[in-house]
């Protein structure tokens, strides 16, 4: 608890009381404050993500030298550093406060164009560099955003991977048919999930999940740090609207949100959850998502 506190307080949310030791209803309501400001569900419980999630917040720009590692370094100051090369006009790939190989690669190009040492690593002559020419506006477009806008970054064709704990993982892989491009996943972890997407250079992951307190079908797409998937909210969005198709359907919802099974996937990436469905609203639903599925298989050239 007190190391919670701790963290908590470091970003500016502060229990009223000097306790250490109360896991009461102040705490859970900061807890689902910083949930929600992170794209996580709100529970108000400190679960695995949450508690990963609270060790990154501390990190500010400057705190430390940021280079490419394996594991890859996770904290809000690589997303800071996103927002700022993407502000610049250099291309870091989504905003997700991962330091991955196309990060840097724009960190690269940004100390090239600065004439420092094109190293790849955030040193204290880059930083310097990078304040001195930061955008002055807090407003300003990212790179990643006009390239979407613009059509640079449509959706790929390639393979989707199907994957999670849900009767639609399978019942959709059947009804599809027999297809190079589906990848089937079942009984493994968020992990495991996305290193077999990321590794196979899927085009789509649909990642399902059974869940009995939820109401309806909720679709969720990457959204945090001041940025979110077009493409993922794309896709979100027309399986919501082959949903509502749906006779008697069950009520559809789409969300951005940064779980992460949307945080480690490097492609497009929609993650369902749903309520127990009956076999012909199964059924239907899956008829609705198969079609959604086909047209980003078979999308035009």
């Amino acid at each position: 608890m007190r190391e919670l506190n701790e963290r908590l307080r470091a970003l500016t949310l502060r229990p009223t009381h000097d306790a250490d030791d109360t896991y009461d209803a102040e705490t859970v309501a900061l807890v689902e404050a910083f949930q929600r400001s992170r794209g996580l569900p709100l529970t108000g419980v400190v679960d695995v993500t949450t508690w990963e999630r609270l060790g990154e917040a501390r990190w500010q720009l400057g705190d430390r030298l940021l280079y490419l590692t394996r594991p890859y370094l996770r904290g809000d100051d690589i997303a800071e550093l996103q927002v700022l090369l993407a502000q610049l006009g250099f291309n870091p790939g989504r905003i997700d406060g991962i330091f991955g190989p196309q990060l840097e690669s724009a960190l690269c190009e940004f100390q090239r164009n600065c004439a420092v040492d094109s190293s790849g690593a955030l040193t204290k002559a880059t930083l310097q560099e990078l304040v001195r020419v930061r955008a002055t506006s807090t407003n300003r477009s990212l790179v990643n955003d006009a390239r979407d806008l613009a059509g640079f970054n449509p959706l790929a064709t390639g393979s989707i991977v199907l994957c999670g704990e849900s009767p639609l993982v399978t019942g959709l892989a059947r009804s599809i048919g027999d297809s190079p491009g589906i990848h089937v996943l079942t009984g493994t972890s968020h992990e495991e999930s996305s290193d077999y997407a990321n590794a196979h250079d899927a085009a789509l992951t649909l990642s399902f999940q059974t869940l009995y307190d939820v109401d309806g079908i909720h679709l969720h797409y990457w959204a945090s740090y001041r940025a979110h998937s077009r493409r993922g909210e794309l896709v979100a969005s027309a399986m919501a609207s082959a949903l509502a198709l749906v006779p008697n359907g069950p009520r559809v919802e789409v969300t951005g949100m940064a779980l992460p099974i949307l945080r480690e996937t490097k492609m497009t990436t929609v993650h369902v959850e749903h309520n127990d469905l009956s076999e012909q609203v199964l059924h239907q639903v899956i008829t609705a998502l198969k079609g959604v599925v086909e047209q980003v298989i078979h999308r035009p050239e």
